[in-house]
């Protein structure tokens, strides 16, 4: 099993709160990897830790190392924007540029400086076909994002994501503003994605952890309290807490 990071002895921290305690564990490469767990136990701001994102809050800091690609990511040397290149995300809710459908697409890929229509074209069709969106925007590339459904908006974003061809896609609840049927476009989407990229998912719904990942981490007030094979979290956890969870008798 190829690894995508090794996560080892991390704790983070805003201003004097713990937000990670000694968190260690290895994100397997081409997989989908769900992080569980109730509200405020620090799945949101480990997400985060993978691409730093968390950098951009100033009382923000960070202990332990993430190597990624046999980098520690938050060494001094660190290059942080061609981290977030290899390493895209996907919020919670939708939020697309106030430009085109095409621009929206074409935005990471024109900031890289290229500027040559039919290279634009190729990417932008391409993204939209990983995304699974081509079919339904082809015909209207030049509306605004704005008039795309939440799904769309959604899947939209994850186009966005996949055209400056990162490595990596991470998922922070990216179904929690959508209904059922455009959250289980964003589900076929993740089990297809896994095939060429390594993705984490944050996600509430243990249900959807279930179905779309093969490896799970259950955190619990800042702490990994069992990261397995998500069969084994879900019929034979070896933690009680982790039962409890699942169970739902707490949480």
């Amino acid at each position: 099993m190829d690894i995508s990071f090794k996560i080892e002895k991390v704790n983070a921290f805003y201003n004097n709160t713990v937000a990670l305690k000694d968190v260690s564990f290895d994100i397997p490469e081409k997989s989908v990897t769900a992080v569980i767990g109730p509200s405020g136990c620090g799945k949101s701001t480990f997400i985060r830790c993978l691409n730093r994102m968390n950098d951009l809050i100033l009382v923000f800091r960070l202990e332990g190392r993430i190597i990624y690609n046999g980098m520690d990511i938050y060494s001094e040397d660190g290059d942080v924007i061609a981290i977030r290149r290899q390493i895209g995300m996907v919020f919670q809710k939708p939020n697309p540029f106030p430009k085109s459908i095409y621009e929206n697409t074409a935005y990471g890929v024109r900031i890289q400086g290229v500027n040559k229509k039919e290279t634009l074209d190729d990417v932008v069709e391409a993204s939209l076909k990983k995304a699974a969106l081509w079919d339904e925007v082809k015909d209207r590339l030049h509306d605004s994002a704005f008039s795309l459904s939440g799904g769309q908006q959604q899947r939209l974003c994850i186009a966005r994501a996949l055209a400056v061809e990162p490595k990596v896609i991470l998922f922070d609840e990216p179904c929690s503003a959508l209904d059922p049927i455009a959250a289980a476009k964003i589900e076929d989407l993740i089990t297809e994605l896994k095939k060429d990229y390594t993705v984490v998912i944050v996600t509430h719904n243990m249900q959807q952890a279930a179905r779309v990942s093969e490896y799970t981490g259950f955190f619990m007030l800042g702490e990994l309290i069992e990261f397995d094979n998500t069969q084994k979290i879900f019929t034979a956890p070896s933690n009680k807490m982790t039962e409890d969870y699942i169970t739902g008798r707490f949480g």
